[in-house]
Parts: structure tokens; C-alpha cells; sequence
């Protein structure tokens, strides 16, 4: 069979991309990440995304309902890089999070555009899909990005108590990670019993 080579535009236009997608890495989110020598530093929306797939990978047999795994993870790779544009918002920043959906939708006007149109609607559509968060595809990969957050908090330096963040604000944004399967609700009951055991929440 004789492949068929992409025509220069196209090649340049997703080198552009990625070279756009790149600066994931230099948007900082609020979690931290210990080192080894217990000093800690804050973790990127792109370390955030690789963390997000491996709890996917690791509890997808796990899962009731059987998502499609690919899927999933393609929908992980695409849910943040509106942050390019936006930055990332923090969970429990109620004045960043009233503006957040008219940022991210403008953030995201400017990124997937810079794409091949088919492309840029094929990432876009996968954006969109984790924001409705009404396929099982969706949800899955909702809790992974929760249940990682979470995690990062309870690894990290305790970044809910710095913050003023009381356990009870979680719940809301916790509970239906927790909801979506029995793994993630062991996963995430545990992540809070050590949270409290740590002193890690505020108040």
C-alpha cells in the first residue's frame, strides 16, 4: 500500500501546533510536586495531563461500564490545552470560576483554530465532550482528572490548608468523581482518610 505524504502546509501547521501545545508546560496549576529531597515545587498543567492517563490506564478494568480506553485517553490529552490561552483556574477560586467557561471557550476559538480545520474540530469535539461530561468516556476521564488533583494534593505540600480550603469545600467537586465507579471511591475515601491524618486541610 503506498502512503500518501502530507501536503507542506499541512505538516507545518501541526508542527505550529505542537510547538503551541508545548507551552502546557509552563502553565502551573496549584498542586504540588514533592521531590525526593522534601522540597516541592508547583505542577504543570502538562504533568497534570500525563497523571490524569495513568490513572486511566490503571483503573480502566476496574470501570462497570467499559469505556473505550483510546477514547478516554484522547479526550485527556485535548481536555486542558485551552489552558494554553486561559491558564488554569483553580478549583476553588469562586471569582476565577465564574468566568472560567467565557475564557476557556475564547482559549479555545484561538488554539484548535491554529489547527488543520479536520483536526481542529476533532480536538475541539473532544474538549467539548469532557466539559458535558454526558458519556462514559466523559466521566471516566472526569474522575481521573478529580481523583489526580486530589491525589496531587494529598502528595504534595498541602496546598488546601495554604489556601484556607477546609475539607467540606471538596465535597462538592470530590463527590462525583466518587460517584462513577467503586475504585474511584476507594481511591479517593483513602486520599481523604490521609488527608486528614496529615493535617491537611484547613480549619
Amino acid at each position: 500500500m503506498t502512503e500518501i505524504p502530507m501536503h507542506a502546509d499541512r505538516t507545518a501547521a501541526l508542527i505550529a501546533f505542537l510547538a503551541l501545545a508545548d507551552r502546557l508546560k509552563h502553565i502551573e496549576r496549584r498542586g504540588e510536586t514533592a521531590r525526593p529531597d522534601g522540597t516541592s515545587r508547583r505542577e504543570n498543567s502538562a504533568e497534570h495531563c500525563w497523571n490524569v492517563a495513568l490513572v486511566a490506564v490503571l483503573l480502566h478494568g476496574e470501570m462497570p461500564d467499559a469505556p473505550d480506553l483510546g477514547h478516554t485517553l484522547a479526550m485527556i490529552a485535548a481536555h486542558d490545552l485551552v489552558e494554553i490561552e486561559a491558564g488554569d483556574t483553580f478549583a476553588y477560586d469562586e471569582a476565577h470560576l465564574l468566568t472560567q467557561a467565557a475564557r476557556e471557550q475564547a482559549a479555545a476559538d484561538i488554539v484548535f483554530a491554529t489547527l488543520p480545520p479536520d483536526l481542529g474540530a476533532k480536538l475541539r469535539a473532544l474538549w467539548e465532550e469532557f466539559e458535558r461530561g454526558e458519556t462514559p468516556e466523559a466521566r471516566f476521564a472526569m474522575a481521573c482528572d478529580r481523583a489526580q488533583g486530589f491525589l496531587q494534593g494529598v502528595i504534595g505540600t498541602g496546598h488546601w490548608r495554604d489556601a484556607g480550603i477546609a475539607e467540606a469545600a471538596t465535597h462538592g467537586r470530590m463527590s462525583p468523581a466518587r460517584q462513577v465507579a467503586p475504585a474511584f471511591e476507594a481511591l479517593i475515601g483513602t486520599l481523604y482518610e490521609r488527608a486528614r491524618a496529615g493535617r491537611m486541610f484547613a480549619g
